[in-house]
C-alpha cells in the first residue's frame, strides 16, 4: 500500500541519490573555494609582510652634493686682540698707598705719576745710611791728611818708608769704605724714588688695584699690579692658523677684523710676522697682525674674528657638511650613493675642519651624492633609499676651528 502511494505521488518522496551527490559535490567545491581563498589571503598577507619588512630594512637617507669653492673663500679664524705695549706697574719698595692719581680709563702721559707711597722704614734707612756715609767720609779725610803728613816726613827721613806706606794703605781703605757708604745712600734714595709710581709711556690705565692705606710689599709673587698701562694707539692681533693654510698667509697680506660689539663694522689689519713654527699641541702656526686704533674701538683682551682671503685650499677644494663625515680607525670617510642606490664608502683627506662644514682635499668628485648623517653601521654594498637632496654646503666665509 505504501509503495503504491509513493508511486502515485512521487513529489512526496525524498531526494534521489543523484541529487544528493550533486549537493555533496557542490558543498565540497564551496569548501575548497573557502580554503583556497583563505590560503591565498594568507600567502598575500605573508608576501606583504615580507615586502614591508624588506622595505623597513632599507634605510632612507638624505644626500648632499659637494660644493666646489673654485674662486676661494675667506679663512675666518678667532683672534686675540692685545695692546701694542702693555706694562704692569708694581711697587719696588714696601710702604702704604698715600694717594692714587689715576683711575681706569684715564689717558696718561709718559712719566705722569699714578700713585704715591709712604715708606717710613725706608726713610729711616736713608737717614741711617747718610749718617754712616758722613762718618766714613770724615775717616777718609783724616786718613788723607795723615797720609800727606807722613809723606812729608818721609821726604825728610823722619819716618820709614814702611810707615808711610801703611798710612797710604789706610787712606785707600777709608776711601773704599766711604764709597761703599755713598753707594748705599744712592741705592736707598733710588728705592725712595720708587714710592712715586709713574706711567712708563703714553697710554690708558686699564687696571687699578691701589687703595689708599693699603700695604704694599715688593717682591711678592702673588701680588697684583697696582696699575696696568696699555698703549692702544695701535693693536696687535694674535691668530693661530691651521698648518694646512700656514703657507697661504704671508707677512704683508691684509686681513679684516670683526668684533661682536660692532655688528656691521670691520677693521683693516696687516699681517706683520709669523712664528714660523707649528705648535705641537694645536697643530697651528701663531701669526701676528697689527691694526690702527685711532678711536680706541679695539680693546686689549678682546675676541675678534679675523678673515684672510685665501685660495680654494688643497686639492679640489670640495666642501661638505661636517655631519656627512664618518670617523673610524681607518680615518675619515664618506658614504657615496651610486646610480643603483648602493653605498660605497670612500676615504677622504680633510684640508680644514670648519665645524659646520669640512673642506675635503681629495677623494671626492663634485658630482658624488653623499649621505648626510650616515648611520655608523652603514657599509659598502648596502642599499639605501634616497629621501631628498639636502641643501649644498654653504659658500663664502667659513669658520675654522
Amino acid at each position: 500500500m505504501s509503495d503504491h502511494n509513493s508511486i502515485e505521488h512521487p513529489e512526496q518522496a525524498g531526494p534521489d541519490s543523484g541529487t544528493l551527490k550533486k549537493i555533496g559535490i557542490g558543498a565540497a567545491v564551496v569548501a575548497l573555494a573557502v580554503v583556497g581563498v583563505g590560503v591565498a589571503s594568507r600567502i598575500s598577507a605573508t608576501n606583504e609582510l615580507r615586502e614591508t619588512a624588506a622595505d623597513a630594512s632599507v634605510p632612507t637617507v638624505a644626500v648632499v652634493q659637494p660644493t666646489v669653492n673654485g674662486e676661494g673663500n675667506d679663512l675666518v679664524l678667532p683672534g686675540n686682540v692685545q695692546a701694542y705695549n702693555s706694562a704692569a706697574i708694581y711697587a719696588r719698595t714696601n710702604g702704604y698707598v698715600r694717594r692714587w692719581l689715576a683711575d681706569i680709563g684715564d689717558r696718561v702721559r709718559a712719566g705722569q705719576p699714578l700713585a704715591m707711597l709712604d715708606a717710613p722704614d725706608l726713610d729711616q734707612q736713608v737717614a741711617a745710611a747718610q749718617a754712616d756715609y758722613q762718618t766714613a767720609l770724615a775717616n777718609q779725610r783724616l786718613a788723607e791728611t795723615t797720609s800727606k803728613r807722613w809723606n812729608t816726613m818721609l821726604a825728610q827721613d823722619a819716618v820709614s818708608r814702611q810707615e808711610a806706606d801703611e798710612k797710604a794703605g789706610d787712606l785707600a781703605a777709608r776711601t773704599a769704605v766711604s764709597n761703599a757708604a755713598l753707594a748705599n745712600v744712592k741705592r736707598l734714595k733710588a728705592q725712595q724714588g720708587f714710592t712715586r709710581l709713574a706711567a712708563p709711556f703714553d697710554g690708558v690705565v686699564t687696571s687699578r688695584s691701589a687703595q689708599i692705606g693699603a700695604l704694599v710689599v715688593s717682591g711678592n709673587a702673588a701680588a697684583q699690579p697696582l696699575f696696568t698701562v696699555s698703549d692702544i694707539h695701535r693693536m696687535r692681533i694674535y691668530v693661530r692658523v691651521p698648518q694646512g693654510y700656514s703657507a697661504s698667509v704671508r707677512p704683508g697680506m691684509g686681513a679684516t677684523l670683526t668684533l661682536p660689539e660692532y655688528p656691521g663694522r670691520s677693521f683693516a689689519a696687516t699681517l706683520t710676522s709669523s712664528s714660523g713654527a707649528v705648535d705641537a699641541q694645536s697643530g697651528a702656526v701663531l701669526v701676528q697682525l697689527q691694526a690702527e686704533n685711532p678711536d680706541g674701538a679695539l680693546k686689549p683682551g678682546a675676541f675678534a674674528q679675523v678673515s684672510f682671503k685665501v685660495g680654494a685650499g688643497q686639492g679640489n677644494g670640495v666642501t661638505l657638511p661636517g655631519s656627512a663625515i664618518l670617523y673610524s680607525n681607518d680615518g675619515p670617510s664618506v658614504a657615496v650613493v651610486g646610480a643603483d642606490n648602493r653605498v660605497t664608502l670612500k676615504t677622504v683627506a680633510i684640508a680644514r675642519d670648519e665645524g659646520a662644514t669640512v673642506q675635503i682635499a681629495s677623494g671626492l668628485s663634485p658630482n658624488d651624492r653623499i649621505v648626510d648623517t650616515p648611520p655608523d653601521a652603514i657599509r659598502t654594498g648596502d642599499t639605501v633609499k634616497v629621501q631628498a637632496s639636502a641643501p649644498a654646503a654653504g659658500k663664502g666665509a667659513t669658520h675654522a676651528r
